[in-house]
């Protein structure tokens, strides 16, 4: 036995040791607009920025009002799609919108019934492009963003200087997540760990690799080249739009993808079932609802997760000195690769030594998420469930 958990715990420390230094470097979270200053263009392009909103209202007019005083430079105009609310959500963007005196610039939408074969967001999505295409003179870029994002007052400036200087078909951020409550706190970073080793972002930058994603709360797309995909169209059944739409993109141009410090999810996640929610509700469509894979994930969780704390365990446990440093080597070089991320989120550098822990919550959030595609009740979202629809 004392073998075999030595051999257990010596993999899961050459896992990491392996992932640190060819694993895409995931672990940095210095790529961001933030430091990379505004290059002065001689002319600013034209941006649309396309929101999505279904039963916003509580946060839209915050989200709508930080689009419509932004500093840019160019011309901006808001559209937001409004996806069959019930609470009021057109009347609360359209009060911000006069309120700030840009009600000139905001055009409201009223959403057509989803019709087979699409989510709901990205039927929005599409409702916003089509109408933009269908101007005489469309915008240079589409922003899309989402209904509880508050932006920067600088964030156009940046994310089109970005686009411009660098060539780019689509910027896309991270934004930064809601932190506050003590779930938030421990579970939160983790999240956008765990998509940065799914999606190394310097890998998603250069153009000669084939791994894409993109964050769906921050996409600033050139109009160019979402012409060359046919809008939304080809991602319509897309649960995971964000990466799907990055994947679309980078097929035909380079992308971008970072983090941010200055534009903000005002979702909040209070509870443990928050955000038990929010995970569960895709988190097998990432595994492609393959039984095998999740099969796969869970073991995989195990070994590179939980192996490492427990070899400290049983290695002291049992008085074996080599079982109990081989696990803690793996454990520190975890928290070693957490810890930028986790300093991004302003998090106590204890809770990198937890990752352990914050890892079995999202191994069981995960098998939670195939119960429910099981169960017929996988993606439910505002009131809608979308199953697997391939």
């Amino acid at each position: 036995m004392a073998i075999l958990a030595l051999s257990l715990t010596s993999l899961a420390l050459l896992i990491w040791v392996g992932m640190l230094l060819f694993w895409g470097q995931f672990w940095r979270a210095d790529q961001r607009l933030d430091a990379d200053g505004v290059t002065p263009l001689a002319t600013w392009p034209t941006v649309a920025v396309v929101i999505p909103a279904r039963n916003e209202a509580e946060l839209i007019g915050v989200a709508v009002r930080s689009h419509l005083t932004q500093t840019y430079p160019g011309n901006l105009s808001v559209v937001l799609v409004d996806d069959q609310s019930s609470d009021g959500t057109a009347a609360v963007a359209k009060e911000a919108a006069i309120a700030v005196d840009r009600g000139d610039r905001l055009t409201i939408l009223p959403g057509a019934t989803l019709p087979p074969g699409w989510t709901g967001k990205l039927w929005a999505m599409e409702q916003g492009w089509r109408y933009l295409a269908s101007q005489i003179t469309p915008p240079d870029y589409v922003l899309f963003t989402d209904a509880d994002i508050e932006h920067d007052a600088t964030s156009t400036q940046q994310l089109v200087s970005k686009a411009e200087g660098d060539r780019l078909d689509l910027v896309s951020l991270m934004v930064q997540l809601r932190c506050e409550s003590v779930w938030e706190r421990l579970l939160i970073p983790a999240f956008i760990f765990f998509f940065q080793m799914l999606y190394p972002f310097p890998w998603v930058n250069n153009p000669q690799k084939r791994t894409a994603a993109a964050a769906g709360g921050c996409a600033l797309i050139r109009f160019s080249a979402l012409q060359q995909i046919n809008g939304l169209q080809a991602i319509r059944q897309a649960l995971i739009d964000d990466c799907a739409l990055g994947a679309a993109v980078k097929a035909n141009g380079p992308i971008w993808l970072g983090l941010s410090t200055t534009i903000h999810s005002l979702r909040p996640y209070p509870d443990l079932h928050s955000i038990w929610n929010m995970v569960a509700r895709s988190a097998y469509t990432q595994l492609n609802y393959s039984p095998w894979l999740l099969v796969g994930t869970v073991l995989g969780m195990v070994l590179v997760y939980l192996v490492s704390p427990l070899g400290v365990g049983l290695g002291l446990v049992w008085g074996n000195p080599t079982l109990a440093l081989t696990g803690l080597a793996g454990w520190l070089l975890m928290a070693l690769a957490y810890w930028p991320t986790l300093r991004l989120y302003g998090g106590n550098p204890l809770l990198a030594l937890a990752l352990p822990i914050i890892a079995l919550f999202y191994t069981l959030m995960t098998l939670d998420s195939a119960r429910r595609h099981w169960a017929g009740q996988g993606g439910a979202w505002k009131g809608r469930v979308y199953s697997d629809m391939g």
